[in-house]
Order: structure tokens, then sequence, then C-alpha cells
């Protein structure tokens, strides 16, 4: 006779250390025992007595067990062993539970460390951690869609003005994806399906003075600047070797030779992933090694004020320029590689392929293949001192005739 809910819900345990076994067909029955009541099934396959848990009342009612019972005849029908059917889904659904979006992420992180600078690869990871991890961090990567990294990581960073910050996210999430897909955890980057979904970037361009009166007042609101003499110091060699901020603030000690008076940044920390070199004029070695007795002893030139374990912090130089009176929109720390530029080519008329090599961007020689990081260095060594005179002397307000180079 097929058991009842009720006679399910009010069955007490007997006596017997064994339980009682109360059946309902097709091979279900209700095993009742002191420590609980659960469901089991019995079966034959391959010509063997087999037994199947199908869970435990309440948490699976009568109606709930009957639909698994049936599930597994299907199974046998089929074939198939049930039992080694659930161990299989069982062990697929734990290595699923393993492998969580954020554990591949973490994976991903480690495995591509070295292609990243040290900075950039912080800023990789605290993207992550703070817009992704918590979102969709937990869930299985191979049950992630679409909308779950549109919906939950997207359009959240988005909704706070974040645009570009949203482009990078998406960006960063597809890599992990493709990450995924490459060790088997994942048939697909599903971030493909959100290329026309995102808000459209708006192009910015680092607000800079250009003008060379008024890069002598921002030179003498330099000098007046009465911060961290750290901070000072690196505000005053920013304009003098117009690296980008990222690359000046992890600048390390054991990368500079004073007396060659150079400063040999590896690609690890370039943008284009290519060791750079910087002359550094007689203006930049004097000031360096005026820092020298003050963070010699440590690894960076420009250390965190709170520890010198860490570089400066990326909002210093631009917090010291706000500090100085200039907005966002008039000057900002990246706007000194733009100034050099602007300046040395339109108005002191330097060799525009000096000047791109020395801002570390791609220059081809006439068979187009690039240049290596030593190319033109003494013409480059010669600019670098010409920009810095000149700098000074708008500095110091005197009447300055371009310097049109003898090589252009």
């Amino acid at each position: 006779m097929a058991l009842t809910d009720t006679f399910v819900k009010n069955i007490k345990p007997g006596t017997g250390a064994a339980g009682e076994k109360h059946t309902d067909g097709l091979g279900l029955y209700l095993h009742v025992k002191q420590a609980g009541k659960y469901w089991r099934m019995n079966y034959r396959f391959a010509g063997k007595q087999k037994t199947l848990a199908l869970g435990v009342y309440p948490a699976v009612s009568l109606l709930k067990a009957r639909q698994r019972r049936d599930k597994a005849r299907e199974l046998l029908a089929d074939g198939i062993d049930p039992s080694t059917a659930k161990q299989e889904d069982k062990k697929a659904k734990a290595e699923a539970a393993a492998n969580t979006f954020e554990a591949v992420a973490r994976d991903w992180l480690v495995k591509t460390k070295a292609k990243r600078a040290a900075i950039t690869h912080l800023k990789v990871a605290t993207w992550l951690e703070k817009d992704a991890f918590p979102f969709i961090g937990k869930m299985p990567i191979s049950t992630i869609g679409p909308r779950d990294v549109l919906d939950k990581v997207v359009r959240k960073v988005e909704a706070r003005g974040a645009i570009d910050t949203a482009h990078r996210l998406k960006q960063l999430c597809g890599q992990v994806f493709r990450y995924a897909v490459v060790t088997g955890l994942a048939d697909r980057d599903v971030t493909a399906d959100l290329r026309e979904a995102l808000v459209t970037k708006t192009q910015t361009h680092h607000a800079a003075i250009t003008e060379p009166k008024q890069v002598g007042e921002l030179m003498r609101s330099i000098f007046a600047y009465t911060g961290h003499p750290t901070t000072l110091a690196a505000l005053k060699l920013t304009p003098l070797v117009f690296v980008r901020p990222g690359e000046l603030r992890t600048m390390e000690w054991a990368e500079l030779d004073l007396d060659a008076a150079e400063w040999r940044i590896p690609g690890s920390k370039m943008k284009m992933k290519v060791d750079h070199v910087v002359p550094l004029c007689t203006q930049a070695v004097a000031l360096l090694r005026s820092v020298q007795p003050v963070t010699g002893h440590g690894r960076y030139v420009f250390p965190s004020l709170r520890t010198g374990e860490r570089p400066m912090s990326e909002n210093t130089i631009n917090g010291a320029v706000r500090a100085m009176g200039y907005s966002k929109e008039v000057h900002t720390a990246h706007g000194f590689r733009a100034t050099a530029r602007t300046i040395m080519d339109e108005v002191l008329g330097e060799r525009v392929d000096l000047i791109e090599h020395q801002l570390a961007h791609a220059v081809r020689d006439p068979n187009g293949r690039a240049y290596n990081r030593t190319a033109h260095l003494p013409a480059r060594r010669e600019l670098m001192q010409r920009w810095a005179d000149y700098v000074d002397k708008l500095r110091i307000g005197a009447d300055v005739i371009p310097l049109r180079a003898a090589t252009k």
C-alpha cells in the first residue's frame, strides 16, 4: 500500500536499533530510525542488489522522494547506474563550487602577475575585489551568464558615474572568463555578449598648461610649495623628466645611475612593456642627490608618507597640484607630458622623433622596426638638458627666445 503524507508525518520510530521500513512502491521506502526518517530506493543493476539514498524527511517530501525515484528509474532504463550518476553529479557540483569566479580570478591574477607592472597589478586586483567579487565572486564561473556580469557588476559601476572603470571591469572579467575557457572551467567568454550594452566612453584628455608664460607661473608655484619635502622633490622632478605619474612615483634607487645621469625604467613598469632610458639633466641629478640622504636607505625614491615599503600614493602629485590652486580642468600630473610635448615641438622646434622617443611612445625606423631603448640617446640627453634650462628660464621670468634645435 502506498504511503501518504499524513502517515509519513506521524510515524514514530520503533524501539529496534535497525529501525523500520515502510514501502511506497517501485522500490521506494521510508526507513524510520531514532535519528530520523530516510528515503531509500532498492534496485538491481548489472545483476547486483543496490540501495540509493534519496534524502531525509521533512527536507525531502513524499512527492519529492517519488520524483527522485522516477528519475532514477529513467536512468536505469537507459542503462545508467543511479548511484554512479549521483556520485558524478555530486563531484561536478563540488568542483563548480570550488571554481567560483573569485577563485578563478585570483588564480588568473597569480598566473599573469609577471605581465603587469606592480602598481597595475595592484589596481587590477583592487578593481576586482571592490566591484566584482562581492557580487559574482561566490558564483561558480560555469554558471555565470552575460546578464550576471552586466547587472551585478557593470551597471553598478556605471550608476556611480565611473564609465571608464565599468569598461575596464568588463574587460577584466572577459580576461578571467577566457582564462577559465583555456583551463576547462567555462565554455566561453560571456562578456562578448556585452559589446553593445555598456554606456559609451567619452574621450578625455589630461588637462595641461601649454603656454610658456603660464608654465613659468606653474614652476614658480611649485618652488613655492610648502607641503612635504618629498612631495616637493617629486613635484620639481616631474616637469624635468615628464614620465607618466605611475612611473615617477614608483622610481627606485636601484634604477638610477646618478654618475651616468640616467634612469633606466624596466619594461614591467612601462605602458608599452619596453625598457626605457631617461637621460637626467643636471638639475634632475642635483635634485635626486638632495633627496638621497632622506630616502636613499629604502627602495623607493618617493616612498609613501605612511610606510617606506610602498611608493608614494597615486593621488599625491595631483593633490599637490590642486593645493597650488590648479583645478583638474587646468592641469594634472599627467599633463606635464603634454606640456613638454607641445612646447618642445611648437615653440622650441625640437625634433619630433626625439620627443616621441623620450615620451616612450612607439617610434619606428624607416624599415618599420621599433627603435630600441637607447636609440638616439646622446641627442636625447642634449634635448633633456635644453628643456630643463628653458623651464628654469621660464620660472625666473626671463625673456626666452625659442631655442631652435640645431639638429632639427
